[in-house]
């Protein structure tokens, strides 16, 4: 299959291994931003290939997992009320909140909805105008065009049942903050290709050169990680710090023009809480002036709600690339997929699921 088969070679895997073990002469910490490479790294035993020093530590590149945990019991509240109908990704449901998850709430009762598409929930509301459809709307910039586009397609329909419950993030702040921490020990990142697929990566040249750290901007492929990490280590040895784009396949600098161009007419930025981060100014997006009334926030009071993390889960620490998964003592006993303590256990990109699915027979590549 093209742009996929090539990008699994285990010789060129292993031949740009080799160039990494060559090139490195001292110890080197990289982060990897998005979940589905952390996934890539984990399955394919990436690390096993990589020389002693040279560490991969995951970052909060998991849409699900930096969903803050006052805007999950938000999105429980509002979806047990009796007038809503809920619609979600479905990896959302499973996501515990302080008491229950939405999944208990459909048990419970609740008219929760899988959708594939936020424009499903757009006809949800079509079909249903006598219910309060809300759409929770969580991702980076990757999902947040569909959304911008449900939103103005809601309007264009002039549906007064349709909300959405937004929570969508940026990644260039949450870097910046990343690297402002005092407890950063991040010399390099690889970015999330499909981000930047949508953004482009112009915004990343500043944060490269105030925080003197290479950025590359990374595919989702063994080869592409590899190649990542090679580019990175290039720059590290060599004390250059820019942005490169090795996911040149599908990124452009300036992105994709026509989404920026919606996110823009729909969306402003905002501050905005992540777990494990807290609150990072003009980290979010909120509806523009013109579209408020399409703000689930806004239209169900949820003020009240009160959040209570669980005591064992070291999420915040796992999403800053402080911890690793298996440093968590409920690691695998107390916390597994089928009972989790956090949202990293729960996401298809999450790293804990990544370690608990993959680490026990990951000691190569292939």
């Amino acid at each position: 299959m093209k742009y996929v088969d090539e990008f699994r070679d285990e010789s060129v895997a292993r031949r740009y291994a080799g160039r990494i073990r060559s090139a490195v002469t001292r110890p080197w910490t990289i982060m990897e931003i998005c979940g589905g490479q952390t996934h890539t790294i984990v399955k394919y035993g990436i690390e096993s290939l990589l020389p002693e020093g040279l560490t991969l530590v995951h970052g909060p590149g998991c849409p699900v997992c930096v969903t803050p945990l006052e805007m999950i019991d938000r999105a429980v509240a509002i979806a047990a009320r009796p007038e809503v109908l809920f619609a979600s990704f479905g990896d959302m449901l499973r996501v515990p909140g302080s008491g229950k998850d939405l999944l208990t709430v459909k048990a419970e009762g609740g008219d929760v909805r899988i959708v594939y598409s936020p424009l499903d929930a757009v006809a949800l509301a079509q079909r249903r105008p006598e219910r309060e459809v809300v759409f929770f709307a969580v991702g980076f910039e990757t999902t947040a065009p569909a959304t911008a586009m449900a939103v103005l397609r809601a309007s264009q329909l002039g549906l007064k049942n349709f909300s959405v419950l937004c929570s969508h993030v940026l990644v260039p702040p949450a870097i910046d903050a990343l690297l402002s921490s005092p407890a950063n020990r991040v010399q390099a990142f690889l970015a999330a290709g499909h981000v930047c697929t949508v953004m482009g990566y112009e915004d990343y040249r500043p944060l490269a050169a105030r925080h003197r750290v290479p950025i590359v901007v990374t595919g989702f492929e063994p080869v592409d990680l590899l190649q990542g990490v090679w580019l990175a280590v290039r720059q590290l040895e060599s004390g250059r710090a820019e942005v490169e784009n090795q996911y040149a396949r599908a990124v452009r600098p300036e992105g994709n023009r026509r989404a920026r161009q919606l996110l823009d007419d729909v969306f402003e930025p905002a501050d905005r809480a992540w777990r494990g981060l807290d609150t990072i100014p003009r980290s979010g997006y909120r509806l523009r002036d013109a579209f408020t009334g399409y703000d689930a926030e806004r239209r169900f009071e949820t003020a009240g709600v009160a959040t209570q993390e669980s005591p064992l889960c070291i999420a915040g620490q796992v999403l800053r690339g402080v911890k690793k998964p298996h440093d968590c003592p409920a690691f695998g006993t107390s916390c597994t997929p089928e009972r989790p303590l956090g949202a990293p256990m729960v996401s298809s990109e999450g790293a804990c699921a990544a370690y608990y699915h993959y680490r026990s027979y990951s000691s190569g590549p292939y």
